[in-house]
């Protein structure tokens, strides 16, 4: 019995000797749950911040590209310098107008009617007298605009310093910069028509006295037969009269050409402050020839004025007739604002509604009586009638044109 029982004894230490050995290996294995803890590598959870790749998530500065949408703004700005200022345009506009009276009411109409925020004021004068109140105004002007007459007026006006420099975004729109542009960088005028001079004879005249025929050369109006017949303006009010004296001196050269007016003066019988009033002279028998520029004497024959158009043959004067703003304008933006409307085509085929049938300076305008500007011109230097404008004037109104009026 007591050796059963150490048998026993010795078997059951046995097992849990060896119970003792094998388990021990497997649990460890089993705890494998530490591989959990593994797992655990909250180091490998804690990339979880880095899985808080937030700031690759937080692309959305980049998705602010609201900085580029943000360029709305910038084309926002670009279409309002070119718009706003026209829409902006209000307030007054004070212009001299050196057109006829239809015209210059016809435009501020038109005008107007593109800025109602803008109230055209015009005072109709010839451009002599236009340029004498501009001169006088100097210290104070009253005008912000000098609009038509011929750019011998302006370059005189130049010259004396009333006018302010001014480069319109529309001055690429003109056909002949050389002819029709100030030639500094930043020009003082512009042209923005071109007119020819010619000679208006009563047709009813003609009929009555078949030897007599209409003047075909300067030479003409010089002849014993046009004694007493002949109208034109005085060159000191009017730019069509000065623009006929220039021409004279330049086709004679200065000598023979003061002796050429000295005769011619002798044959006028009527002097006009305006330079389209020889027209209503000339078409009413008063006089029996006119000297104005072709298109006026279109408009007159237009509206019912018995009248022959011809032209001299060895080459007529012309104008580049022209606008400018006076130096120290009050309304300077509305100036500026006619100005650039005046240069673009459609503006420039408005004036014919008017009666105003000058060639346009534009590219692209139609004219509305190209054959006004398909005659012969003489080689008119507007540089030397311009500067010499204010002697020449002094000159013809004391030496000539008292002597005439005394006779």
């Amino acid at each position: 019995m007591k050796t059963k029982l150490l048998v026993m004894l010795a078997l059951v230490m046995m097992l849990a000797a060896i119970a003792a050995c094998a388990p021990a290996p497997t649990p460890v294995p089993t705890a494998p749950a530490p591989t959990p803890v593994p797992t655990a590598p909250p180091p490998t959870t804690a990339p979880v911040a880095t899985a808080a790749p937030q700031p690759t998530k937080a692309p959305e500065p980049t998705k602010a590209p609201e900085p580029t949408k943000a360029p709305a703004a910038t084309t926002a700005p670009t279409v309002a310098p070119t718009a706003a200022p026209k829409a902006a345009l209000k307030g007054d506009l004070n212009m001299l107008c050196i057109l006829n009276e239809e015209p210059c009411a016809g435009m501020k109409k038109e005008f107007e009617s593109k800025f109602p925020g803008v109230t055209l004021n015009y005072v109709r004068l010839s451009a002599g007298e236009g340029l004498t109140r501009v001169r006088n105004e100097k210290a104070n002007p009253q005008f912000d605009l000098m609009y038509g007459g011929p750019n011998s007026t302006y370059l005189a006006a130049k010259k004396e310093g009333l006018l302010e420099a001014y480069k319109s975004p529309n001055v690429g729109n003109i056909i002949d910069p050389k002819l029709m542009l100030d030639s500094d960088p930043v020009p003082t005028w512009a042209g923005i028509y071109m007119g020819s001079l010619g000679f208006a004879t009563n047709e009813e005249y003609l009929k009555k006295n078949p030897t007599f025929k209409a003047p075909t050369s300067f030479d003409d109006l010089i002849k014993p037969e046009m004694k007493g017949l002949i109208s034109i303006a005085h060159p000191a009010s009017s730019g069509t009269a000065y623009t006929f004296m220039c021409s004279a001196l330049q086709l004679k050269g200065e000598k023979a050409g003061w002796d050429y007016l000295t005769k011619f003066a002798q044959n006028v019988s009527i002097w006009t402050k305006s330079g389209i009033a020889p027209i209503q002279s000339a078409g009413k028998g008063e006089t029996q020839v006119g000297i104005v520029f072709s298109h006026d004497i279109i408009a007159g024959i237009e509206s019912g004025q018995p009248l022959k158009l011809t032209f001299p043959a060895e080459g007529t004067g012309y104008e580049v007739g022209a606008m400018a703003i006076v130096k120290g304008a009050k309304n300077l933006d509305n100036a500026k604002g006619w100005y650039d409307w005046l240069l673009e085509p459609a503006t420039q085929e408005l004036p014919p509604k008017y009666k105003a049938y000058q060639g346009p300076t534009a590219k692209g305008a139609k004219a509305s009586k190209p054959e006004l500007l398909q005659v012969k011109f003489m080689n008119y230097d507007f540089d030397y009638c311009g500067n010499n404008q204010k002697a020449f004037v002094d000159k013809f109104s004391n030496e000539i044109a008292a002597a005439s009026l005394a006779k």
